[in-house]
């Protein structure tokens, strides 16, 4: 069974609640439930997941109300992680990574640039919780696993971040290594909670709650039925941006904006982005880092600018030729011609444009630090206005 690990830390008493996953009935709505319309065919899941061997775990920190009290809280931020072959650690991935804007942070990546492989999970947290998360992935794969083949225990762990400041006591630091632990421990195959779950807790996309995402494209039997899943933690943007299927929703539903204030609307777009791409077709490692490359158009798609403030950071990786990274011997390995990779561009396009929307569906209206309050996408305004456009799908 799947489960969900939610952290609530009382006053004086701080509970480990273990929440299993919901029944098909339970489910929250997700974009194309309530009418959004999307290009190309999703997996079985519509989800990172549908890349046999993905795995997909969270932990979810919240705690307090009211003032902000930094060391105190109010806390709302968490950990994600993503496992290209989920506890087979020894079986590295090639992978490829691409900063569209750099003001973010994205750990190991000096690594996969040169080895072209990525060596373990991928991490997602708050800006300034880079550092615990990187060390406990460091003991986790001590605990799971043995020294390499060379007799050496190193570790370059990839681990990325967005700012969760304005609802979250960042300053705190709450987030600690036995967080990092539930998100890699309870990573599981199958549906991936979306929203204000994991890393995405205390995150805001386009002046609406944002969070973690995930969307699939299957490809056809012309594009060699592979399959490529995106997932996202999404905290960038500003409302009147917002394209949503080709409609200026931020236009249309313009009230209550998160960055607000007496001077009027921001004009500075706020947070950054953190796409992580896995895919069954054999690729390598300067192949992902195109692959990468065309998260931007996706993320171009529902209007976001990559502003000056903004860290989108990408990375892309391939569960296909197992074994390849083992140091002794001449590999085999296979590789998909460039020449067909536009399916896979075409799918990661559109599987990181739904990723982004499903977690703007999946999230609800949280408040936070100082009272901060940011609204969840409205689903029925979001319905009326798709409609007046003639682009509601049922």
């Amino acid at each position: 069974m799947k489960h969900q690990w939610l952290r609530i830390a009382l006053p004086a008493l701080a509970l480990v609640i273990v929440v299993a996953a919901q029944s098909p009935a339970q489910q929250k709505p997700r974009a194309r439930d309530i009418g959004v319309p999307f290009d190309g065919t999703p997996g079985p899941l519509n989800a990172i997941t549908d890349v046999a061997g993905v795995e997909v775990g969270h932990s979810t920190i919240i705690s307090g109300e009211g003032k902000l009290i930094v060391g105190k809280g109010p806390v709302r931020t968490g950990v994600t992680a993503i496992l290209p072959r989920g506890r087979e650690l020894m079986d590295p991935v090639f992978a490829g990574w691409y900063s569209l804007n750099g003001n973010g942070e994205m750990t190991g990546t000096t690594w996969v640039e040169e080895s072209g492989f990525l060596e373990g999970p991928v991490m997602i947290t708050n800006t300034h919780s880079v550092g615990v998360v990187r060390d406990a992935v460091v003991a986790w794969r001590i605990q799971h696993g043995p020294a390499d083949q060379s007799g050496y225990w190193w570790s370059l762990p990839v681990v990325a971040e967005t700012y969760d400041g304005h609802l979250n006591d960042v300053n705190g630091l709450h987030v600690k290594s036995e967080n990092a632990f539930e998100a890699l421990n309870s990573a599981r195959g199958g549906r991936v909670v979306e929203g204000n779950v994991g890393g995405g807790t205390g995150m805001i996309c386009n002046e609406f709650k944002g969070g973690i995402g995930t969307a699939s494209r299957k490809l056809d039997a012309k594009g060699g039925g592979y399959t490529v899943g995106v997932l996202v933690q999404c905290n960038f943007g500003l409302r009147g941006r917002l394209v949503i299927a080709g409609v200026p929703v931020g236009k249309e539903i313009s009230e209550h904006p998160a960055y607000a204030s007496a001077a009027g609307p921001s004009s500075d777009e706020k947070g950054s982005i953190i796409i992580v791409i896995a895919t069954d077709a054999p690729l390598l490692s300067n192949q992902l880092k195109r692959l990468a490359r065309r998260a931007a158009l996706g993320l171009g798609r529902v209007g976001s600018i990559s502003g000056n403030g903004s860290g989108d950071i990408f990375i892309a990786f391939s569960t296909a030729n197992p074994g390849a990274w083992q140091p002794t011997g001449v590999r085999s390995i296979q590789m998909l011609p460039n020449d067909r990779m536009e399916s896979l561009f075409e799918g990661t396009v559109q599987a990181t444009e739904e990723a982004i929307v499903n977690a703007m569906i999946a999230a609800e209206t949280m408040t936070g630090a100082d009272n901060h309050t940011v609204i969840a996408l409205p689903h029925e305004k979001l319905r009326e206005v798709l409609k007046k456009y003639n682009r509601l799908a049922k």
